[in-house]
């Protein structure tokens, strides 16, 4: 299935001069969703995954369905102050501003196979952000996975230098 026909470019969102690559078009169609998720499902099937974890929010919509599709546990990782027992947080630096992700103390047990989902690799600041979190957790990083990568703004290559390999649909 061509995903890139189904992904919205938003010029100057949220601010002037960031070309916002949209997916909700996509998950919006649901052969193309459903697809979407046989896609990242079929790349994982035989690789142990405890869970898959899923970066605030459109990382929640793809996370989620893929765990359930693979039969693992789903781990949320949200923005600064909505998670409601006790924390582990990390700051980051967006292409568009700054940012803080928490996830859960008792989210990933030591030693666990997690999976990082989310719609784009953009800085590669939320990623980096959530795989240190999952780190000071013990959890082995499977991958990082998402939709998009947009090379040009080097995420990809700052999440290889930090050792966690990256895989996507897409590249713009």
């Amino acid at each position: 299935m061509d995903f890139s026909a189904l992904i919205r470019t938003v010029p100057d969102w949220p601010e002037p001069g960031v070309q916002f690559r949209d997916i909700t078009p996509l998950l919006r169609d649901g052969a193309a969703f459903r697809a979407l998720v046989e896609a990242f499902a079929t790349r994982y099937a035989d690789t142990r995954i405890d869970a898959v974890v899923g970066i605030d929010a459109r990382g929640f919509i793809i996370g989620a369905a893929l765990a359930y599709h693979l039969g693992c546990g789903f781990i949320p990782v949200r923005k600064k102050g909505k998670l409601p027992f006790d924390t582990l947080a990390a700051a980051y630096t967006l292409e568009y501003g700054e940012a803080t992700v928490e996830i859960h103390v008792d989210a990933a047990a030591p030693g666990e196979h997690i999976l990082i989902v989310d719609d784009l690799i953009a800085t590669g600041g939320t990623l980096l952000a959530t795989a240190s979190l999952m780190k000071q957790l013990g959890a082995h990083i499977v991958e990082a996975a998402a939709v998009i990568d947009l090379p040009g703004l080097g995420g990809s290559h700052r999440l290889a230098d930090a050792g966690v390999p990256t895989y996507t649909l897409l590249s713009y």
